[in-house]
């Protein structure tokens, strides 16, 4: 019998990738999702298919999952900053009260646990590139707070389930990730640049673009979370593209990369905006063997066309 991978956040952008990942692996998925940022657009293609199954709940009011589940992967949050800023009570209930009952149903089932967290948990960091080790500079007061003690609350729960209850739990750190499927209106800083681009309006970039990144394409990071899931280890894993650049940098390479004319103008940084991220991806080198392979002129060109059918779509 064909194993089942339960995806809460399933219909959101990594979760839908991962929906497609464990369908061609040859699991069946239930796709768990309230819809709150996640698109049914993005399981489309998965509805006809006998393996692929979509609830629609918010995973931070309880529920019974029938069957024999075999994974348990928590990805549903808002994610980006415009969206916990939006929702900042049902980020902090889905990071505690969701997190406690996907825990419950892993615990239930005796299923594995993966728990997506996010490198906002180091928040504005003071070790530069962040290893799992390092506890992190978090305003836990501040409008980022939401999201970044949501994160935490559910890493140190997850931790608990471990231990005393022997959850098999994973965590991923993800570092900032970027491909098809991401919504135009998103917020951060790939999807406003080739949106801005694609119809040559100019291109907001917050302080003087000295702030760095580090960014993956989806693939990669779909890749590690898989090798994640299979792997016996049970402490949190940075995944994320080790190769830092300016947020100036990524959009003059976005302005050429879409033949844009678009010109840079500058607006005031956000509050606790983190001046610095890259992710110490020794651990994951060492345990699942991993490494991104995709560049981010290739994932770019991969995600341009995306962002432009979206946008024509919108205007039809």
């Amino acid at each position: 019998m064909k194993k089942t991978i339960l995806i809460t956040g399933g219909a959101g952008f990594i979760g839908s990738h991962l929906s497609a990942r464990f369908l061609k692996d040859g699991f069946k998925v239930i796709c768990l999702d309230n819809l709150i940022t996640g698109a049914i657009k993005n399981i489309e293609p998965f509805l006809k298919d006998k393996d692929f199954s979509f609830i629609k709940h918010d995973i931070s009011k309880p529920i019974s999952i029938g069957g024999k589940i075999f994974s348990v992967l928590h990805f549903a949050s808002p994610a980006s900053p415009v969206d916990y800023l939006n929702y900042p009570i049902q980020t902090l209930k889905v990071g505690s009260l969701g997190t406690h009952n996907a825990l419950g149903i892993a615990k239930s089932h005796k299923a594995k646990f993966l728990l997506a967290s996010t490198s906002e948990i180091y928040g504005d960091p003071k070790v530069h590139p962040q290893k799992e080790d390092y506890w992190g500079n978090v305003n836990c007061v501040g409008p980022r707070g939401v999201y970044d003690e949501a994160k935490r609350f559910a890493e140190a729960i997850t931790m608990a389930y471990y231990r005393t209850h022997k959850v098999d739990a994973k965590i991923v750190r993800i570092f900032n990730t970027y491909g098809p499927r991401m919504r135009v209106n998103d917020g951060r800083a790939i999807p406003n640049f080739i949106s801005q681009a694609l119809v040559n309006k100019p291109i907001t970039v917050y302080g003087r673009g000295s702030q760095t990144r580090s960014f993956c394409y989806v693939d990669d990071l779909v890749e590690g979370i898989v090798r994640l899931v299979n792997s016996k280890f049970n402490q949190p894993v940075n995944l994320g593209n080790p190769n830092e650049m300016s947020i100036l940098e990524l959009a003059r390479v976005i302005i050429k990369l879409s033949a844009s004319q678009s010109k840079i103008i500058y607006s005031d940084l956000p509050i606790d905006d983190p001046k610095q991220r890259k992710p110490d991806i020794a651990r994951a080198k060492k345990i699942l063997k991993w490494r991104p392979l995709v560049n981010l002129s290739d994932g770019l060109c991969n995600t341009i066309p995306w962002f432009k059918a979206q946008m024509r779509n919108r205007r039809v």
